[in-house]
């Protein structure tokens, strides 16, 4: 069983999910704040260890027609900054996530409130919950840090 977290990365929060694929179901935690790009990357080592986890699932924010933009960038910035700590990064299509997860919360019956993070880290559980749904029956781990699903 691996423990994987996902994130919804962001320029004022960072929306957080954590899974393991033993159950194959994410679940929603509390959005890091993003002060600078060096306290996130602590703060998501510092997860690393509490949540026991050994995979990053970064939402990559891809256009409507599939290329990449500077939010992409971004995000892939992000995911070599976690990579140096000694992180397995992953990439998640992450396109229309925010927007289901909002959807989503509203269906639920829960104010999606930007500013708190909720829609941050129901978009990572989303994000991350893409990415289970994508790995072969009985996974091990990812064998290429670099995999990308749809």
């Amino acid at each position: 069983m691996s423990r994987l977290i996902g994130l919804d990365h962001g320029e004022r929060r960072i929306g957080v999910a954590v899974a393991d694929t033993e159950t194959g179901m994410a679940f929603e935690r509390p959005a890091i704040r993003t002060r600078s790009q060096a306290a996130a990357v602590a703060e998501v080592g510092r997860l690393l260890a509490s949540e026991g986890a050994d995979v990053i699932v970064i939402g990559l924010p891809l256009h409507a027609d599939g290329s990449e933009g500077a939010q992409a960038r971004r995000a892939r910035a992000f995911g070599d900054a976690l990579a140096q700590i000694g992180a397995t990064v992953c990439y998640s299509d992450e396109r229309f996530t925010s927007w289901a997860a909002a959807e989503q919360l509203g269906a639920e019956g829960r104010r999606a409130h930007r500013s708190g993070g909720e829609v941050d880290s129901a978009a990572a559980r989303l994000i991350l919950q893409q990415y289970l749904d994508a790995l072969p029956e009985a996974p091990s781990h990812p064998t290429d840090p670099t995999q990308e699903t749809a």
